[in-house]
């Protein structure tokens, strides 16, 4: 059942799309891609307007779900939301593995497990205000599911594919929710590939990463939700696992609107986008002060979520990095490992290899004096752990022999 939130329409103030790149405007409530220029294009509001209808208290008094934003989101019609539960994610302290001002957004305890239902949900609720009936999507995993998943629910035919190697776990959770999903041998970018030679065919739509308008503006609700609990400040900085980087982009769209709403001030975390040093475009780019990023050959990395070689995106992250005072970084597998073990045994808390590169980046920019342990630092878990292998434990007591207890 929808919150009560949720029980009778309410209007929304889109205004227009802009192309990210050039700025030039197209229509609202029309089905777009890409823009002419070959790049993602934005969801504009009539900002002024929701500040007028809109006060701080009523919004605050509202259930704490990604629902609570709907003026701020592009869904027009009750009727086209297809929801799972979109609950707000906590904010998870990190003292022992992290330090005494880190704190974790668990992204994990979003339905199918993951951040990608942010973005998801309110893409395929769009699809479906807009008419589509089948969709295609390049996935590592995540994303997939959380298509499937919601798809399925609203009755959109679905086909994912994705790399061979893509966790187990992730193939079998998207054919269960009801997608067609086919393994491919190669990289995302290749699967990719596949998807827009449908497309072009007429077969489907392309649902790949910024290649739809709206899987932003559910991602950017990640950064509506830090400054509500943050009371209406933002945290020093963000490290955020980036692969295409829709939550990156999101979150710095949302900070924009929050400020024009009157709601914060002008200061901005430093965003640090995070990549594996296995596949680094974005790093890359960013250590060679260029805007556009080059495809990363041969990527490869234990944290299979940010192995983008090419984000189509890539010019938005640099931006949004640059602007803040951020940095992009690379970290090692072996590094990653011992965060996500290290998170597990000191805190408790078990994250996935991406979110485990978030800490990895977080104690490298420590080291290099990049953030102070003083400063206020979110560090991105963008699934639950629990879908990814974890080391065996074969410890065995047998209840037939005499157990020295107190050895155990």
């Amino acid at each position: 059942m929808l919150n009560p939130n949720l029980t009778t329409d309410r209007p929304t103030f889109v205004t227009h799309l802009e192309c990210s790149l050039t700025g030039e405007r197209y229509e609202a409530d029309r089905l777009h891609g890409l823009s002419s220029a070959g790049r993602p294009l934005l969801v504009r509001y009539d900002l002024p307007a929701i500040k007028a209808s809109l006060p701080k208290a009523m919004l605050e008094a509202r259930p704490t779900d990604l629902w609570r934003w709907r003026e701020l989101l592009p869904v027009r019609r009750t009727s086209d939301i297809v929801s799972l539960g979109e609950i707000e994610t906590p904010l998870i302290p990190l003292t022992r593995s992290g330090g005494p001002n880190v704190l974790v957004k668990d992204e994990g305890r979003l339905p199918t497990g993951s951040f990608k239902a942010r973005g998801l949900v309110m893409a395929v609720a769009m699809a479906k205000a807009l008419g589509v009936t089948k969709i295609a999507m390049p996935t590592n995993g995540n994303a997939g599911a959380a298509l499937a998943a919601y798809a399925t629910r609203c009755g959109i035919e679905t086909i994912v594919f994705c790399p061979d190697d893509t966790p187990e776990i992730n193939v079998r959770e998207i054919a269960v929710q009801g997608a067609r999903v086919y393994r491919v041998n190669g990289l995302i970018d290749d699967c990719g590939a596949i998807v827009g030679r449908g497309a072009a065919q007429g077969l489907w739509f392309d649902f790949s990463t910024l290649k739809e308008p709206y899987r932003i503006e559910g991602k950017k609700t990640m950064g509506l939700e830090l400054a509500a609990q943050f009371g209406w400040q933002l945290p020093q900085a963000i490290f955020y696992p980036t692969g295409g980087g829709t939550g990156l982009i999101g979150m710095w769209k949302a900070f924009d609107e929050l400020e024009q709403l009157g709601w914060i001030g002008p200061e901005r975390p430093r965003m640090y986008a995070v990549q594996a040093s296995g596949c680094a475009p974005i790093v890359r780019a960013f250590d060679e002060g260029v805007e556009h990023a080059e495809r990363w050959e041969d990527a490869a990395t234990v944290a299979a979520g940010i192995r983008v070689p090419k984000a189509v995106g890539d010019f938005l992250i640099l931006r949004a990095v640059r602007e803040s005072g951020g940095k992009a970084m690379a970290v090692g597998d072996p590094a990653i490992l011992q965060a996500v073990d290290d998170a597990a045994k000191k805190d408790g808390l078990l994250l996935c290899p991406e979110g485990g590169a978030t800490l990895a980046a977080y104690r490298e920019a420590l080291r290099l004096g990049w953030i102070d342990e003083d400063e206020s630092a979110v560090l991105f878990n963008c699934a639950t752990g629990l879908k990814y292998p974890m080391p065996p434990a074969n410890a065995k007591v047998d209840r037939h022999t005499e157990i020295d207890l107190a050895a155990l």
